[in-house]
Parts: C-alpha cells; sequence; structure tokens
C-alpha cells in the first residue's frame, strides 16, 4: 500500500457510517461507548451543575431574558427588549429557554441558566459525534466526542457561558447541515434541509457572526464544483446548483424564522443584521486592560499573537497533535484525484471552520479579551477534525496488525489522562485550563488571565457564610455584613445572600472579597477564606474590620 493510499479509502466513507469497511463488532462497540460518554457526561452534569458560580453577564441576560418574554407576552407591545443595552445585537433563545424552564423546575434562576448549559453543551457534543461520524466512521465518531468531552475550554463554558457556548453548539449544528449537503449534493434529502434550515436559524439568530459559515460552504464546496465542471460541463454545473438553491428555500424560510423567534430586533429592520455586523467590527466598549504574556495590554492593542498563543496553550495536547494532522489530512487529500471530491469538501470545511476565524483575527486584529471564550465556537471543529485524523490513522494502521491499532489507541488514552485530570482538579473552573505546554495554571497564574468570568466568588461566599456561622458572628446591630469587593458586583450579592450588602467602599466594609486577578490587590489583612486549584489563589475573603484599606483595586505597571 502506497504511503497515502489510505486516503482514497478514507473518502469513501461520504454518506453515512454504514458504508465503512470497519466490522460490525467494532462499529457497534464504538457507538456504545459513545452513548455511555454521552451518559457519564450527563450525569457529572446533573451532579454538578449547581457548582458553576455566575459571571460577569449572568444578570444581564436574566434581565434580557425577562424583557423579552414581556415582549412576546404582550403582543410586542412593551418593547424594552429591543433597546435593551447593546444584548438587542444578541440572540436570546438561551435566555429564554432558561427563563422558561425555570418556572417548572425547583431551581433558582441562575441554576437553571447552569442546567440548560449543561444540556445545550451536551447536545453539542452529540451533534459533534454524528458529524465526525458520519465522515470518518464509528472510531472517529467516538474520538472526535472524547476530545471535546475532555477539552476543558468547552465543558467549563458550556456551563456559564450564555452567548458564546450556545453559539458554538448552534454552529456545530449548521456544520452538521453543510456535511449533510455536500454528501448528498446535488439532491439533499429534507432532512438535510431541514437541519440546514435549523443551524442556520439558531447560528445567525444567536451571533451575526454565524454568517460566516457561508464563507465556509463557498469555499468548501469547490472541489465538488470542480468536479462537476470536469465531468458535466458548465452547463450542468450550473444546473445542478441552481437545482439545490431551489431545494434549500424553505430551509432558509425555516432560519429566517427561527433568527426572528430567538433574535426578535434582527427583523424588526431587514438591515438591522448589518447594523449588528457593523457594530461588532469595532470595539464598543470603554478600553481596559488584561494580562497577556506576562504584560498588561490593552484589549484592542493585543498583538497578532494573542489568539494563536492562547489555543497552542489552552487546548489539550492530544487536541493539538490531532488536530495538526486532521490539517495535514486536509492539505494532502485536496489535491489527489483519487479522493473523492465530497469528501475533500467536507474536510475543507471543517478545515477552515477550525482555522479561519482565527486567521482571520490574526490579520484584522479586533479588540481581543477574556481569553478565547469569543472563539469557542472553533472548538467543536477543531475536535471533529482531529477525531477523523485519529479514525483514519486507525484504519491507516490495520495493514500493521491489531497490536499497532491496540498501541495507538493506548497513546490516545494516555494523552486523554492530562485533561481529564486538570478538569478534575480545576472543577468547577475548567475553563481557565492551562495545558502543560504552559505548565498548568500554576504555570500560567503570572502570565494570563484565569478565572476572568469571576466564578470562584460563589466558592468565596459560601465560605464566608460558613466561616460566620461556625464562628458563631452575627451582623452589627441595625445592619447587614458589608462586604467590598473587587469582581463582578451582582454575582457576588446572588452568591452571599440577603444578609450581606456588597459594594465598593472598603473603608466601611467588615469584609473584602477579591478575585486573584492582577486587578485586585493582596491586602495586609487576616485571610478569612482562600479559593485555589494546584496552588494557585482563584478568590480570598479578608477580614478589614479595623484595618484602613484605601482600594481593592491594583494600579498595573504601565
Amino acid at each position: 500500500m502506497g504511503t497515502f493510499d489510505w486516503l482514497t479509502d478514507m473518502s469513501s466513507i461520504t454518506t453515512s457510517a454504514v458504508d465503512t469497511p470497519s466490522p460490525r463488532s467494532i462499529e457497534q462497540t464504538c457507538d456504545d461507548i459513545a452513548l455511555a460518554v454521552l451518559a457519564v457526561v450527563s450525569v457529572v452534569a446533573a451532579l454538578t451543575f449547581r457548582d458553576y458560580g455566575l459571571g460577569w453577564d449572568d444578570y444581564t441576560h436574566a434581565e434580557y431574558a425577562d424583557l423579552l418574554l414581556k415582549m412576546f407576552g404582550s403582543g410586542f407591545t412593551d418593547t424594552r427588549a429591543l433597546s435593551f443595552v447593546n444584548l438587542y445585537m444578541y440572540g436570546g433563545g438561551f435566555d429564554m429557554a432558561a427563563a422558561l424552564l425555570h418556572k417548572i423546575v425547583p431551581f433558582d434562576l441562575f441554576e437553571t441558566r447552569r442546567l440548560v448549559g449543561a444540556i445545550v453543551g451536551i447536545i453539542g457534543l452529540g451533534v459533534s459525534w454524528r458529524v465526525a461520524r458520519r465522515v470518518g466512521g464509528p472510531v472517529a465518531g467516538l474520538a472526535a466526542l472524547i476530545l471535546l468531552a475532555l477539552c476543558p475550554t468547552f465543558y467549563g463554558h458550556m456551563f456559564m457561558n450564555p452567548k458564546d457556548a450556545p453559539f458554538a453548539v448552534a454552529m456545530v449544528v449548521l456544520m452538521l447541515g453543510l456535511v449533510r449537503l455536500a454528501q448528498e449534493y446535488p439532491a439533499p434529502s429534507p432532512h438535510t434541509v431541514l437541519i440546514v434550515g435549523l443551524g442556520l436559524g439558531l447560528s445567525i439568530g444567536s451571533r451575526i457572526l454565524g454568517g460566516m459559515a457561508l464563507i465556509y460552504a463557498l469555499i468548501g464546496f469547490l472541489p465538488i464544483w470542480i468536479s462537476d465542471y470536469q465531468t458535466h460541463g458548465l452547463r450542468a454545473t450550473v444546473r445542478r446548483l441552481a437545482h439545490v438553491v431551489y431545494v434549500l428555500l424553505p430551509a432558509l424560510v425555516l432560519g429566517y424564522l427561527i433568527m426572528g423567534l430567538i433574535w426578535p430586533w434582527s427583523i424588526v429592520d431587514v438591515r438591522n443584521p448589518l447594523h449588528a455586523l457593523t457594530y461588532f467590527s469595532h470595539f464598543f466598549e470603554k478600553p481596559w486592560k488584561e494580562l497577556f504574556a506576562g504584560a498588561i495590554v490593552s484589549v484592542p492593542d493585543m498583538p497578532w499573537s494573542y489568539l494563536p498563543t492562547l489555543f497552542a496553550l489552552q487546548l489539550p495536547e492530544v487536541m493539538l497533535a490531532l488536530l495538526a494532522a486532521g490539517v495535514v489530512l486536509t492539505a494532502i487529500s485536496l489535491p489527489r484525484k483519487s479522493v473523492d471530491p465530497k469528501y475533500k469538501a467536507v474536510l475543507l470545511m471543517l478545515t477552515l471552520a477550525a482555522l479561519l476565524p482565527l486567521i482571520i483575527a490574526m490579520v484584522k486584529r479586533p479588540a481581543l479579551y477574556n481569553g478565547i471564550r469569543h472563539f469557542v465556537f472553533v472548538v467543536p471543529p477543531m475536535a471533529i477534525l482531529g477525531g477523523i485524523a485519529f479514525g483514519a490513522l486507525f484504519n491507516h494502521l490495520n495493514s500493521h496488525g491489531r497490536r499497532a491499532q491496540a498501541a495507538f489507541a493506548a497513546l490516545f488514552v494516555m494523552g486523554l489522562t492530562l485533561p481529564l485530570g486538570e478538569m478534575i482538579r480545576l472543577h468547577p473552573y475548567q475553563y481557565t485550563h492551562f495545558n502543560h505546554i504552559a505548565g498548568t495554571v500554576r504555570g500560567a497564574d503570572d502570565r494570563y488571565m484565569l478565572d476572568y468570568w469571576g466564578l470562584a466568588l460563589k466558592q468565596a461566599s459560601e465560605g464566608l457564610r460558613q466561616e460566620l456561622v461556625e464562628r458563631q458572628e452575627t451582623a452589627p446591630p441595625n445592619r447587614k455584613w458589608r462586604v467590598a469587593v473587587c469582581g463582578p458586583q451582582r454575582p457576588a450579592q446572588v452568591a452571599l445572600g440577603p444578609d450581606f450588602a456588597i459594594g465598593w467602599d472598603s473603608h466601611a466594609a467588615d469584609f473584602a472579597m477579591t478575585l486573584g486577578e492582577f486587578y485586585c490587590k493582596g491586602l495586609n489583612a487576616p485571610v478569612v477564606v482562600e479559593i485555589k486549584r494546584d496552588d494557585v489563589v482563584f478568590a480570598r475573603v479578608y477580614d478589614i474590620r479595623g484595618a484602613s484599606i484605601a482600594s481593592l483595586l491594583a494600579i498595573p505597571a504601565p
């Protein structure tokens, strides 16, 4: 067998897992394990979703949901949602779903938001599995599922990120539709049309950036169109394309309706999506500074290396290696005439989905902040591409015997133990993960932002309440405990409860609660509570009664 002859075998896997050359026993085993992985993640999520604290945006998003539901309930007479801060330029589907579910489940609103986040994330895991399985077979599907489930960045964000994680899942739903469309071209099935429409509505209705999928499709389908032109000529190629566009018209209608449902502002004026695109193409807030590579940098001035550096340091090592293999697989597949054009198209779309947004950001250099949270949507296609590469290599090793395949699988499992161990150790702050290349969070602590969302204030608040109970201390007469907070104020108030009053003023406060980020000052006062992971301080509570504390904010060095 030639060095790359396995590509021809892999390219035949373009329609369904039934076409895979794998024996039924291996196929069934991989599918059974995949279902078991989804079940385990679901159980773990159900047991732990309440561990995740609130971030900077939760309270505002909850208010947005309330306004959206009031607008629908009033028959569109109450339109405050259409001008609420800048959230009207985002879809509110996730927020409305959480608000509606809150009415029927025995959890408070913010716990319900974490539950809905977990559900949406698990849906994303399942869809990613199906995409990779459809392209590369059951081994590839299982590998992609495990890569994504054990990616701390994705797993952590799915619980607490109300914008970027749901958008990532919507985009992978759309990718499933595009993959099916490529495989069934030029006669997409009704199911494919339905999935494309659903994905379009959910993705663009979540963030206008969902329109980037059009670029993936236009470039990704080039191998199919080139092959059509070479085989059938220009007229037949145009006719086949026109037929596909005609068949997809119901998907466009469905997508528009879904977009309008979850993002009402987008259909109030047909120009509004373009207004949103223009708005988000420029930095729309007052600039602040963040820690990157050990330096304090203004967010509009982040270097081009911001995203590639953070992805290299925050994704698990095994995912990075398989992602690189997936990109190589795409590169060597495209020029080979023996590879099915539909397989080429699928690989090209996945590679574009994984890398193109990063390349555009590196070239355009927009304001960048909060680590890679705005780019969580590229993580599922990265995992899918990595899973397909694993499946291709695993099948290629079949010619070398079962021992070679077993050794490769064992190496894969060993690679997975690194992110798994870190996820357990960091819980519930998986989103702060840095890999062993970076020296884990311990090595990244003084160089990069960790808990920029402020989740640790939940555990710090619980610790303060418990400490006061154990000390049998009560608040001074005729007032509540006063807590000065360096971090998100509203989430701290929710976490502390009604017996506490929070604010910035450290002069009149009894306690100071601070995040472990660079902008919060370390105080010369008794430490009441300390939240740590891997010897890194995520939050502290100080007893500042009788102390003279001018400010909780550190002054960054110029």
